[in-house]
């Protein structure tokens, strides 16, 4: 007899919030009735500046059945979070969740790209991705290098050993799923080997940190410029002088303008 799902739970902590975040993600498409163009990546949506999409599609599922396949392989690969004595552990997980979803994302549109331009499959541009699977596959990756001997249980009656699980899940799914993103499968166990040869490694809490911030401005900003969505309370406009920009908080009724005082040229250090 196994755990008890609470002790689990406590073992388990940010792949429960994952699995809890992609949930109720899942919940709120199909309440406010938002189809997958809308939050999806394709390489049409990328050129045109919606950057915002490696994140949204990452954690969005089309379907219940999509997301209860995702979620419930992501459940079994959870155990990376209790394999500190191995050099792995919830921060580790955390971090290279956080490189996972990046990179490929990064890497679906470099495949697309390649595919587009030298091989001319002009259907490439119009093919969007959505779901969680790419980061599924760079952790089954992950743990098939860092622990080959253990099991992948899926779905509580589906036993794969874990050395093989990546490529075994890569097939079965292209197979049984006609649908199923075969590049976005394959970037995350790309990514995934890179992590566990070592050839991406160094992340800490600094450099985490920094990543995430550098997610969330270019997610806002890329909102912003692709006019997906209209952050109204945030302007930067240029002024006279092209070296000092002009922040506008406009209020409700008439817009105020917060502007920095011009500067006289001359010896100066702007700090």
């Amino acid at each position: 007899m196994g755990k008890p799902l609470f002790y689990e739970i406590l073992e388990k902590p940010a792949t429960t919030c994952i699995i809890g975040v992609c949930s109720a993600i899942w919940f709120y498409i199909q309440k406010k009735n938002i189809g997958y163009s809308h939050v999806g990546f394709s390489y049409e949506n990328a050129i045109e500046g919606h950057h915002w999409r490696i994140i949204t599609s990452t954690f969005s599922h089309i379907s219940v059945l999509h997301l209860v396949f995702n979620m419930s392989a992501l459940w079994s690969l959870g155990i990376v979070e209790q394999l500190g004595n191995i050099g792995l552990g919830v921060v580790y997980y955390l971090h290279y969740t956080l490189v996972l979803v990046v990179l490929s994302g990064v890497l679906v549109f470099g495949m697309y790209h390649t595919l587009i331009h030298r091989f001319k499959l002009e259907h490439f541009r119009r093919v969007t991705a959505v779901g969680y699977s790419c980061v599924v596959f760079g952790w089954m990756t992950i743990l098939s290098m860092k622990q080959p001997s253990s099991k992948l249980d899926l779905f509580g009656f589906l036993s794969l050993p874990i050395s093989f699980a990546p490529f075994e899940s890569l097939i079965f799914t292209s197979l049984i799923v006609p649908q199923a993103s075969f590049l976005g499968h394959l970037s995350g166990i790309i990514v995934g080997y890179a992590i566990g040869w070592g050839l991406i490694n160094g992340m800490n809490n600094y450099w985490a940190v920094t990543m995430l911030g550098w997610i969330v401005l270019v997610f806002v900003f890329s909102l912003k410029r692709s006019g997906a969505y209209d952050f109204s309370f945030f302007e930067i406009e240029s002024i006279t002088d092209p070296y000092l920009p002009s922040v506008r908080f406009p209020a409700s009724g008439n817009g105020r303008t917060l502007q920095m005082s011009a500067l006289p040229v001359g010896d100066v250090e702007l700090v």
